[in-house]
């Protein structure tokens, strides 16, 4: 596998309010399996690997007014200096740089418009996996109140560059983005009268969609959006788990004689 450099995301937790449910609920939909790391980590592993972990969603964190979410780890060359960067463009920092033993260090912050996101300076190199293959995270979608904004907060802060623009007509317009090439995710402007506070989105990879909708609502979790396709050939579904996390599902497009 080639190695991560900065920029990458390296790493997926979910925080959440029933993590034997949780558990449960993403292995069964997804075909994760579990690890523990420590007393109070679990870790989810795909085919290639651990990609992720989850963990009951800390006090301090619900005392600020965060839900049960998903969240991403992006690798960061120093972590102190960028987060003295996002300080600068307007950013806030949710938990200071700290050490993670044997993982790295690692902080939180937030965008100008609020949606959070994790640092990790690893203390060994991670490997890449490849998102196409089922079980993978392979797509992550900014929600967000000013996408201009956003995207050169990020573009500064992690070095992300616009791989290109699609109008998605009354939507707006949606702007993919990556990192030396490869694509990574997108980010849109979100509707006005959408409830929803800016927010990451995260996409899982499946080799069946509509099967894995059914695994999930037959455990409790809520169809948001979709399914439908998207530019490409690709579908994808929007959902809410049992705790109330939103999550997407992602299957490529069918091959073609």
């Amino acid at each position: 596998m080639t190695q991560s450099i900065p920029g990458n995301f390296v790493w997926y937790e979910l925080l959440t309010t029933d993590v034997p449910q949780a558990l449960e609920f993403y292995r069964h939909v997804v075909g994760w399996k579990t690890e523990p790391f420590g007393t109070d980590y679990t870790m989810f592993v795909g085919g290639q690997g651990a990609m992720g972990g989850t963990m009951k969603l800390p006090e301090q964190a619900s005392k600020m007014g965060a839900p049960p979410h998903w969240t991403s780890y992006v690798q960061v060359a120093d972590v102190e200096a960028t987060v003295a960067l996002a300080k600068k463009l307007g950013g806030k920092v949710y938990v200071e740089p700290n050490d993670i033993p044997t993982v790295g260090r690692f902080a939180v912050i937030a965008d100008p418009q609020g949606a959070s996101i994790s640092l990790l300076k690893p203390t060994d190199a991670m490997a890449l996996h490849d998102m196409k293959k089922p079980g993978e995270v392979c797509w992550g979608e900014l929600l967000t109140t000013d996408q201009a904004s956003a995207f050169g907060f990020y573009s500064k802060l992690f070095g992300w560059t616009k791989s290109r623009d699609f109008d998605m007509g009354p939507m707006g317009n949606y702007l993919i983005y990556g990192l030396n090439g490869t694509d990574l995710g997108g980010m849109m402007t979100k509707p006005k009268d959408a409830p929803m506070p800016p927010a990451w989105l995260y996409y899982i990879q499946v080799a069946n969609l509509g099967a894995a909708i059914e695994r999930a609502t037959s455990r409790g979790a809520r169809v948001l959006n979709g399914p439908h396709e998207v530019p490409g050939g690709a579908h994808i579904v929007q959902l809410m788990d049992p705790q109330g996390v939103a999550f997407s599902l992602h299957e490529e497009p069918k091959a073609t004689n």
